[in-house]
């Protein structure tokens, strides 16, 4: 198991929000995070697809995980989703990579996909690093 997944995994565990959310992590690799989310009746918004909520709750997560990959600690600042599509059942996935990593902030560019590879939203998350 490499460094990356274990920081990752240590984040996942200590992500209540996202446990309550049945977010799972599927792969960290190199600076990649990947979670995904077996879609549940809880998952759904009133028309019987997945919430946008939920969507951008596991966006901001695997962003968030990929940005505490490095030694600084980030929290998000600001973000912008850009919803594309949506499904009723099944697995979705966030694939979140680092696109920069500076002393005070970091930009990391987010994927959500159904279980065929079809985008569904896209969004880029800038986080804040926290000072020692």
């Amino acid at each position: 198991m490499t460094e990356e997944m274990k920081r990752v995994m240590e984040l996942q565990r200590a992500n209540a929000f996202g446990v309550y959310n049945h977010m799972e992590l599927e792969s960290v690799e190199n600076g990649r995070v990947v979670l995904r989310l077996n879609i549940h009746e809880s998952s759904k918004n009133p028309l019987g697809i997945v919430h946008g909520g939920a969507m951008y709750a596991m966006a901001d997560s695997a962003a968030g995980f990929a940005a505490n990959l490095g030694e600084g600690r980030y929290v998000t600042q600001s973000s912008t989703m850009h919803y594309l599509g949506n499904c009723r059942e099944g697995v979705i996935r966030a694939a979140a990579q680092v696109i920069h990593q500076g002393r005070s902030t970091s930009l990391v560019k987010v994927e959500v996909t159904n279980e065929q590879g079809k985008l569904l939203a896209t969004g880029d998350f800038t986080f804040f690093a926290l000072r020692k």
